[in-house]
């Protein structure tokens, strides 16, 4: 079991360190290290265990009394944290029930909550979010997809590209251009079901940590006007709102990462000999791990920052979300080479544990926003509060 010591810090209350012990039993029980051949399969059955084993209620909770559904930012990050050191394909199935549902969560009427999230809790629907199109990835202004309103309906006409769980979801979340202003303030969000007639798949996408993965095409689709989200034009709004909560559980999943990279480098040290002695009484190996450990460290304190501030304190944590990606995923990219290079040789074998994490990590530093993105909003909102506060 991985340094569980940050359940003492502030941030948490008795629930999340009760929750955190529970799922590392469950992991241990229920997950191991093998790489499947049919990965759509594996997605489908890890969504069923994670639902059968109740924490897919986390991605999509159950409304309170008064019909609001509270997405608790700490749950999430503990969970992904937890579920990347022992499965990236597990933390990834669980991610996307909470992202492709998030929007729903917030934005939906009762009847799309009523409707969708007991789906996706149970394991019944798989989810997605449909926000990327090939010339609209970092830049979401530039989303060219359109919705054109037509009685009670929307017509759809576009393309969706790197969408995760693409292929095998039963429901998405997909971002259009209703054109209310220009820019990103002509964007709307709808719920749409994978039957639809007029939604079909442009293509399948391979990446080197294998997940489904798909291009969209929508051609004169039709869609509900009661499946929208929020109000036309809010879909930027929505879009934003829902990243804010899943940044900071990106974040999460990369130390998750480092942090089983940084138990297996534990391990080799301690137990590979070179030169008649431990690797570990190396100076140049405790120089890695030292490096590793102070890395982990100081993205949990940003990671359960921005999540603690999101639960208890204000509803936008753009600058804190954006700050725990950034460093979380950039320092995990680091531990996991630095990893590689103590297992030397194994370390690029296929099928060890190192060279694993060092494929699924890597795509952690671009999606739901590129590490350059998440400087860009780092320094625009510390200029924000430098005026603030000038004034």
């Amino acid at each position: 079991m991985s340094d569980k010591s940050f359940l003492d810090w502030p941030f948490f209350d008795a629930k999340h360190k009760t929750l955190a012990l529970d799922l590392e039993k469950w992991c241990d029980a229920n997950l191991d290290d093998e790489h499947p051949h049919d990965i759509d399969q594996a997605c489908r059955d890890l969504v069923e265990k994670l639902a059968a084993g109740g924490w897919l209620t986390y991605a999509a909770p159950v409304a309170n009394q008064y019909g609001e559904v509270k997405l608790d930012v700490r749950s999430l990050c503990i969970i992904r944290e937890t579920l990347a050191r022992y499965s990236g394909l597990a933390d990834f199935s669980f991610a996307m029930q909470g992202l492709g549902s998030g929007s729903i969560s917030l934005f939906g009427t009762p009847a799309i909550k009523d409707h969708y999230l007991p789906r996706v809790r149970n394991g019944q629907n798989i989810a997605a979010f449909a926000l990327s199109e090939l010339e609209a990835g970092s830049d979401v202004a530039a989303m060219q997809t359109s919705a054109v309103l037509d009685g009670d309906e929307y017509i759809i006409n576009g393309s969706k590209t790197w969408i995760s769980n693409g292929g095998i979801a039963d429901h998405y979340v997909v971002f259009a251009r209703t054109g209310e202003m220009p820019g990103s303030k002509g964007l709307s969000a709808f719920v749409v079901d994978a039957d639809t007639a007029g939604l079909s798949i442009e293509e399948r996408i391979e990446v080197i940590a294998p997940h489904p993965l798909a291009t969209l095409k929508f051609t004169d689709m039709r869609v509900p006007k009661q499946n929208l989200l929020g109000n036309p034009g809010e879909g930027f709004r929505v879009a934003m709102a829902t990243l804010d909560i899943f940044r900071s559980t990106v974040g999460a999943a990369s130390m998750g990462f480092a942090r089983r990279a940084l138990d297996e480098s534990l391990h080799r040290a301690n137990t590979r000999e070179l030169f008649g002695a431990p690797l570990f009484d190396l100076q140049a190996t405790q120089t890695k791990i030292a490096d590793m450990a102070v890395d982990i460290d100081a993205s949990a304190l940003l990671i359960y920052r921005a999540a603690w501030t999101k639960d208890c304190v204000k509803d936008r944590v753009t600058r804190e979300a954006a700050m725990a990606k950034l460093y979380a995923t950039e320092s995990a990219q680091k531990s996991i080479d630095q990893a590689v290079q103590l297992f030397g040789g194994m370390g690029v074998k296929k099928g060890c544990i190192v060279e694993s994490l060092y494929r699924e990590v890597r795509a952690l530093r671009i999606y739901e926003g590129a590490s350059e993105v998440q400087k860009t909003i780092i320094a625009n909102q510390t200029n924000q509060l430098f005026k603030a506060q000038s004034i």
